[in-house]
């Protein structure tokens, strides 16, 4: 059969999906990952193999960790009092290891409501949530969150009575936050799974809310 160049005009030569950035100049990050990679496997202090194995293991980290996380502390009054006391040990027995950082969990009440932004760069729990969203790392909610907390959650849809305080947590290079987000009405009966369904990333970053069921 007559190969169809039109065929492939979005994939790279290896068959991956093709991207424009993918042709511009490295940045000099770029540059100096790539030779500290590649001198790392040349003294034998790891291999390609485990790189990548590595880099499969963060991609595969959804906020579906984080989700359990909630739904347990939700249903669990003994997990709660540990994720509060320590949410590094707590979410690590239940195989969400954080390494040597510091998590700590935050809980939404009538009375207050947390937020979490990082204003230096995009410190973020990604052992919990995954990747963090481009909007987190964006220059606005990292500067605007600290200033005008209550007009950013607008944006994200989030309207809270004048009762409501807000509190805002600056992550840091070793310490990091998860919101408990407020547990919604009229979910007694419900199974921690089906809870971990109404736990969404923002509610758990904090510009959003727990869905209703």
């Amino acid at each position: 059969m007559p190969h169809d160049h039109h065929d492939n005009d979005h994939l790279s030569p290896s068959g991956h999906p093709y991207r424009a950035d993918d042709d511009t100049d490295l940045s000099y990050w770029q540059t100096m990952e790539i030779a500290v990679r590649e001198l790392l496997v040349e003294k034998g202090i790891t291999t390609s193999a485990e790189i990548a194995g590595q880099i499969e293991t963060m991609d595969a980290r959804t906020p579906s960790n984080g989700a359990q996380v909630v739904a347990r502390a939700w249903t669990d009054p003994d997990f709660h009092a540990a994720l509060i006391q320590d949410a590094s040990a707590a979410t690590r027995d239940m195989g969400f290891d954080i390494g040597p950082l510091k998590l700590i969990a935050v809980e939404n009440t009538d009375d207050i409501h947390n937020m979490i932004v990082c204003t230096l760069c995009s410190c973020y729990p990604r052992n919990l949530l995954g990747l963090p969203p481009d909007w987190y790392k964006s220059r606005a909610y990292r500067s605007r969150t600290v200033r005008e907390p209550r007009s950013v959650l607008a944006e994200f849809g989030v309207t809270l009575p004048e009762s409501t305080k807000v509190r805002v947590h600056d992550s840091t290079a070793d310490m990091r936050y998860i919101v408990i987000p407020k547990r919604p009405q009229e979910t007694d009966n419900m199974t921690q799974a089906e809870l971990a369904a109404l736990v969404t990333r923002d509610s758990m970053v904090g510009t959003g809310l727990a869905k209703t069921p």
